[in-house]
């Protein structure tokens, strides 16, 4: 019932069309269901010599033939009929199949359409714990399954609906006896249809798990190809695929070998039903109880009822498979979204920041923040300091609201983050991650991401401040490079400053460089930060870096370790302290003195 309204809800606006095409199954059906009444009044009353059994309208028009002995004119006009009716039967089957496919991929791209809609919205956290391979699975191969019974099944079963009920009604007004015969292997055909419906759609479930862990190997595989060649383990990524192929392989084997036992038994049971038909109707035939013509209206009607009857397999095991898909996207659809139907405040952001006793845990309950209180000014510059795992990057996303504090507030300019519209907050608070991503566009592209608005002279401006400017120039195609699928051609500093050029180009009061400097030299590093200084002295800015002289520089200095703030102050007030600033300090300087 649930995957039932979730299908009739994603007709609307397809509806007409699938009434269009059903009705032409209809007319397609009715059009199949004459041909073989055709036939028998040209066995029994055109060659042969029984009296015409028609509505009075037909036996007004052709019962002149039949009365006459008119053999040729007979022939003709019903191989005429025939012919019509045939050109009638494929003009409907052509609008059946157009409107049918044009429903089912309107329906199709509506449902990719959710999917990555909800996928956008969906929280940093799920995305997270989400493997790659897995949701592309769910958005292209399970929705074509969808598309695949709603375009063929679905049409299918409406016609195996028309042909059984007339055909049905139509034998028992021939031969009560006979037809008793022609529907004696039904109920076998749909018990084992239905056995097998139940089968295949746990196997099913299984290959399709199968091929997303499959496709899971293969997408880490290509979006990590460098690191692993850097470590020469095409080998061992090699096995891991294979390893991946062969279950699905064993997985779809399974499957096939379901549906070849089905199909198997149940052509035996179809053609066995068909020859008892053909035997009894031969048998009555001779003794005098049907004519010749009821005979092929019987066998016609036989194959016509059998072979619907045995497609119900077919079609229960594509609605299995649609099911299995329906709810696996289900369950994307179903995770709630990170932004509500409620907008929050949408508050004039300057950049003033207070954190008032503020403590985090992610999913294992483990506190990576704890009692966390500072205050920051407008324009002020505050680094942060701290081992690998004391909570320095997880600081500045809860300021971002990627995660929510679950103790304490954080306020900007006095508004209680938690009551701040997300989209709102993220456009004023500008985040450069310690591993920068560029799209498989051009550098152009990948700067003006942020702000599409935004024009030439912008884009160079914020590319100066980034100091890389120079170095695009430098550039056979300049700003129209293309840097390949996740910068690929550029090296970890070029990425990182086109990176810092993506976040400068929104011009936001909040900005957050979470250790986005590691990668370019010393020299860089400075020239960046006095150019920011240069820029706006109004912005308020977040460095996370190991980096004594990249943090000297600061306003206020956070020191973090177990999520705790074990030191802060300026840089002069820090050496002058014992703790990890001045060991780090102490060592770096140390460092320096020795190069």
């Amino acid at each position: 019932m649930k995957n039932t309204r979730f299908i009739w809800r994603h007709m609307k606006g397809k509806r007409l069309l699938y009434g269009g095409a059903i009705t032409c199954v209809a007319l397609g059906t009715f059009i199949a269901i004459i041909n073989p009444l055709i036939l028998q009044v040209t066995i029994d009353s055109i060659i042969g010599n029984l009296p015409l059994e028609a509505p009075t309208w037909l036996e007004d028009r052709v019962g002149w033939i039949v009365n006459n002995d008119r053999l040729l004119e007979g022939l003709v006009l019903a191989g005429l009929t025939l012919i019509i009716l045939t050109a009638l039967n494929g003009i409907f089957q052509y609008f059946r199949g157009k409107w049918s496919a044009a429903a089912s991929e309107g329906i199709a791209k509506n449902l990719r359409d959710e999917l990555y809609n909800h996928l956008q919205h969906l929280p940093y956290n799920y995305h997270v714990k989400a493997k790659t391979g897995d949701l592309i699975q769910r958005c292209t191969s399970d929705v074509e399954q969808v598309r695949l019974f709603l375009g063929v099944q679905l049409v299918e079963v409406a016609r195996a609906v028309f042909i059984i009920s007339i055909s049905f009604i139509i034998m028992l007004k021939i031969y009560v006896n006979l037809t008793l015969v022609a529907i004696a292997a039904i109920p076998l055909i749909i018990g084992h249809s239905y056995y097998f419906y139940i089968l295949v759609k746990k196997t099913f479930k299984d290959a399709d798990e199968a091929e997303a862990r499959m496709s899971t190997v293969l997408q880490e595989n290509l979006t990590g190809v460098r690191v692993v060649k850097a470590f020469a383990r095409e080998n061992y990524e090699i096995g891991k695929f294979e390893e991946m192929n062969r279950d699905y392989r064993d997985k779809v084997h399974r499957v096939i070998r379901n549906m070849a036992w089905y199909w198997s038994i149940s052509d035996l049971f179809c053609l066995i039903q068909i020859a008892a038909v053909l035997v009894a109707g031969v048998y009555w035939t001779v003794q005098g109880e049907i004519s010749l013509g009821n005979l092929v209206v019987f066998v016609s009607y036989e194959s016509m009822l059998i072979w619907p009857v045995r497609q119900l397999g077919r079609i229960l095991t594509d609605l299995g498979k649609m099911q299995v898909a329906i709810d696996r996207i289900q369950e994307i659809l179903e995770e709630e979204t990170e932004f509500p139907a409620e907008e929050g405040l949408k508050p004039e952001i300057k950049g003033e920041i207070s954190f008032n006793k503020v403590s985090f845990a992610y999913g294992d309950g483990q506190p990576v923040l704890r009692n966390v209180s500072f205050r920051v000014k407008r324009g002020q510059t505050v680094a942060v300091l701290g081992p690998t795992g004391s909570g320095k990057s997880t600081l500045v996303h809860l300021l971002t609201r990627l995660y929510d504090c679950q103790g304490g507030s954080i306020e900007i300019d006095g508004y209680d983050i938690k009551e701040i519209d997300k989209k709102w907050l993220r456009k004023h608070v500008g985040l450069v991650l310690q591993e920068p991503f560029l799209f498989a566009r051009t550098i152009k592209e990948n700067i003006a991401f942020a702000n599409p608005a935004a024009g030439e002279n912008d884009i160079y401006e914020v590319a100066r401040i980034a100091a890389v400017h120079e170095f695009i120039e430098e550039m056979e195609e300049g700003y129209d490079t293309p840097v390949g699928e996740r910068g690929v051609s550029l090296s970890g500093g070029q990425k990182q400053r086109i990176a810092i050029a993506r976040t400068l180009i929104r011009n936001c009061p909040i900005l957050i460089f979470d250790d986005s400097l590691s990668a370019v030299d010393t020299e860089t590093d400075l020239q960046i930060r006095k150019a920011l200084q240069e820029r706006s002295k109004e912005t308020t800015t977040f460095i996370i870096s190991h980096r004594i002289n990249t943090l000297s520089m600061a306003d206020l200095i956070l020191v973090l370790e177990d999520g705790e703030i074990a030191q802060m102050g300026s840089h002069e007030e820090l050496i002058r302290q014992e703790g990890m600033y001045r060991r780090i300090w102490e060592i770096q300087n140390s460092i320096a003195e020795v190069y």
